[in-house]
């Protein structure tokens, strides 16, 4: 199997955003280009090149194709990160799902998914979803 045991907090979170773009089978340019912006100016990506996205993209999305994938990449994720940066790859999931609204019935999906195999209570989706779509809310012109 094509798992890193020595996944890295930098490379969880980029897999987390990785699941979400790839939830409708499609990952559009606007969320590319989400990913890109979030590990280039978050505190959490400090110290992590940003000419290792793609690679770890790639990584992330080749585990994605074997069978039981998603469960492999999920599990890898929890295993590397602590309770609060779950919390902000949950964060960071939103806001990859939020670059290219709106929201499809299979990224709400896997939302949900990962909520629960990150273990982030119903209150703190709650604030971390609301946030999010405060963030992304766009001005009708």
């Amino acid at each position: 199997m094509a798992q890193n045991p020595t996944l890295n907090p930098h490379a969880a979170l980029i897999y987390v955003m990785v699941v979400v773009s790839a939830a409708d089978a499609e990952m559009s340019d606007a969320e590319m280009h989400a990913i890109g912006d979030l590990v280039r100016s978050l505190p959490a990506f400090r110290g992590f090149s940003d000419d290792k996205i793609i690679p770890v993209a790639r990584e992330c999305a080749a585990i994605l194709q074997e069978r039981e994938g998603l469960a492999a990449v999920l599990g890898l994720v929890k295993e590397t990160l602590s309770p609060s940066l779950r919390e902000t790859a949950y964060a960071l999931a939103l806001d990859v799902v939020l670059a290219d609204a709106p929201v499809h019935s299979e990224e709400n999906r896997i939302l949900q998914v990962l909520r629960s195999e990150l273990e982030i209570d119903r209150l703190t989706a709650a604030a971390l979803e609301k946030a999010a779509i405060v963030r992304h809310a766009r001005i009708a012109t």
